[in-house]
């Protein structure tokens, strides 16, 4: 199950069960968040399948501090000695084992409200404590794979982040929305509305490709059709939502 599935030249997904993580294959590897914790094995298995190590990982990109997404950071770099990259809203909140503010709305439908209840609340909102050693801001450069850009993109998690691989045409969108069965919101989001507004946000830049922390591969016209999708279906979802918060 946990193998690397090759999306284009440089980027790799790994599933991790219900979320993904991504390595992105230039200058050694850059694994671009880390699942759960536990899933340290899950991740070197992957790699090793691909005829890979470890050792070969050079750094971490964190999306956001939520668990499913840094959960398994503390390990990864305490077994590897690696730096970490956050940006800095969420950095402050890694580096406190906090993984998410108190305060959040879930995203309309019983689906979420199942995912919400069965899968991320047991978890709970903790994570081991580590510490960030690059803090990143809004079009900063990674400079590898020809330099991928860091958009801001808040509404999920203060301090999430996307990933813009200009040169492959391809957005690692974090959880700006998933791609279950067919693009949606998250399940939820500290601010829905500034959620949409990121994810437009990261539609107006160009790329054909998107990959998502929850789902599947969005594989053609990605901008496009997450522009499509979330200047009318998402906003109307909003409203119902503020309505009945009224």
């Amino acid at each position: 199950m946990h193998t690397m599935q090759q999306i284009t030249k440089s980027i790799y997904q790994i599933r991790l069960g219900a979320v993904n993580a991504f390595v992105v294959d230039d200058e050694g590897l850059t694994l671009i968040d880390t699942g759960y914790k536990g899933s340290t094995e899950k991740i070197v298995t992957a790699l090793k399948k691909a005829g890979r190590k470890p050792e070969e990982i050079k750094r971490v990109v964190l999306t956001h501090c939520h668990p499913d997404h840094a959960g398994s950071a503390a390990n990864i770099k305490a077994m590897l000695g690696v730096p970490l990259f956050a940006h800095s809203q969420d950095a402050a909140l890694i580096e406190q084992g906090i993984g998410g503010r108190p305060s959040f709305h879930l995203s309309p439908g019983i689906m979420n409200w199942l995912v919400f209840n069965v899968f991320i609340k047991p978890h709970g909102s903790t994570i081991e404590p580590v510490s960030i050693d690059e803090k990143l801001k809004e079009n900063d450069i990674i400079p590898i794979a020809g330099g991928i850009q860091v958009i801001h993109t808040p509404g999920h998690s203060a301090g999430h982040i996307s990933l813009l691989l200009k040169s492959e045409g391809v957005l690692i969108a974090g959880d700006i929305c998933a791609n279950m069965a067919g693009l949606g919101l998250s399940v939820l989001y500290e601010d829905t509305q500034l959620g949409v507004k990121s994810i437009l946000k990261a539609a107006a830049f160009d790329f054909d490709k998107a990959v998502f922390g929850h789902g599947k591969l969005l594989s053609r016209q990605a901008s496009e059709k997450l522009s499509e999708k979330f200047t009318t279906t998402a906003n109307k979802s909003i409203l119902c939502t503020l309505k009945s918060r009224s």
